[in-house]
C-alpha cells in the first residue's frame, strides 16, 4: 500500500507517547487495493481515522467489521492480535484516512486485546462564532467530550478546520507533548517546528528522501505551552491536532511489535514462530 509517513522512524521521544503517523490518500486504486494483510500487533494502541472510502478489518479473535467514511477504530493490541485492514475507495476511487501509533507503558504492555469502533454519529462537532469547527474524536475540548475512553496515553485527538485567514488559539495543556498534521489548505503556527518532511514514497522504501509538499500534507511539532496559534492561508486549514502524556521509557521497535527490551521482542518473535504469541482469545 501507498501512503504518508508523517513520522515513525525510530525517533520517539519528540513524539512520546506516539510512535506512528501514516497519511493513507489515494485516488488510484492500484496504490491502495493490496491494504494492510494479516499482520501481528503487540504493547501499542492503533487508531484509524477514515475521511473516504471504507475500511474493512478482521482479527484472529474473530472480530471483524467495516469502517465508512467518518468512523473511528482504536485498538489496543496489548499482548497480541493478528489483525488485517483492507481499504476500499469511494465511488470515486478516493480513499483517504489516518493511522495513528500510541505506545502502551510498561505495565499495560501485556493487557488483554479490546476495541472500540467509533461511529461517526457518535463524535461531536463543535463550531465557534468565527466557523472554527472541531471534530472531538479523543479527550475534552470547547466543553464536549470524545467517545473514546480509557486510553492509555489520555491523548486529545482533534479534527480542526479553520476558515480561511482567520486567526485561532487552542489550548493544550503544558504536561502534554502535541503536534499538528495538516492536510488541508495551508497556513502557519505560532511557536512551533518548521514543517517537517513527509515521507511520500512506498514505505517499504525507508531510505526514500523525505519529500516536503506545502500544500497540504505537513507535520509541525510544539514546544511545551498551554497554546497553540494557527493563521490559516488564503483557503482554510485543516488539521489533526493531537497531543498526550509521555511515557518516559525505553522502546525497543521492531515492525508492529512495541516493547520495552530487545529480549522482549525476540520472545515475542519466538512466540509468532511457535504459535503462542496470542494470549486471550
Amino acid at each position: 500500500m501507498k501512503l504518508q509517513r508523517a513520522f515513525g522512524f525510530g525517533k520517539t521521544k519528540d513524539f512520546d507517547p506516539f510512535l506512528l503517523l501514516d497519511d493513507f490518500r489515494n485516488e488510484n486504486p492500484e496504490d491502495y487495493i493490496a491494504g494492510f494483510p494479516w499482520h501481528p500487533h503487540r504493547g501499542i494502541e492503533t487508531i484509524t481515522y477514515v475521511l473516504a472510502g471504507s475500511v474493512e478489518h478482521g482479527d484472529s479473535l474473530g472480530n471483524k467489521g467495516k469502517m465508512i467514511a467518518g468512523d473511528v477504530q482504536w485498538m489496543t493490541a496489548g499482548s497480541g492480535i493478528l489483525h488485517q485492514e483492507m481499504p476500499k475507495g469511494d465511488n470515486h476511487g478516493r480513499m483517504h484516512g489516518f493511522q495513528l501509533w500510541a505506545n502502551l507503558p510498561s505495565a499495560l504492555k501485556m493487557t488483554d486485546p479490546r476495541y472500540q469502533d467509533i461511529p461517526a454519529s457518535a463524535i461531536p462537532e463543535v463550531t465557534d462564532d468565527d466557523g472554527t469547527r472541531v471534530r472531538i474524536i479523543c479527550g475534552e475540548f470547547w466543553g464536549k467530550r470524545g467517545p473514546v475512553e480509557g486510553v492509555a496515553a489520555d491523548p486529545n485527538y482533534l479534527d480542526i478546520s479553520v476558515a480561511p485567514g482567520q486567526r485561532k488559539r487552542l489550548k493544550i495543556e503544558t504536561t502534554r507533548n502535541a503536534f499538528a498534521y495538516v492536510f488541508a489548505g495551508s497556513g502557519t503556527f505560532r511557536e512551533a517546528s518548521g514543517p517537517r518532511a513527509v515521507l511520500t514514497e512506498q514505505v517499504a522504501r525507508p531510505d526514500a528522501p523525505p519529500v516536503y509538499d506545502v500544500g497540504n500534507h505537513s507535520l509541525v511539532l510544539f514546544d511545551r505551552g498551554d497554546e497553540i496559534v494557527v493563521q490559516a492561508g488564503d483557503e482554510g486549514i485543516r488539521f489533526l491536532l493531537v497531543s498526550g502524556k509521555p511515557i518516559e521509557e525505553p522502546v525497543a521497535w521492531y515492525g508492529p511489535i512495541v516493547m520495552n527490551t530487545q529480549e522482549q521482542l525476540r520472545q515475542a518473535m519466538a512466540e509468532l514462530q511457535t504459535g503462542a504469541f496470542i494470549k486471550h482469545r
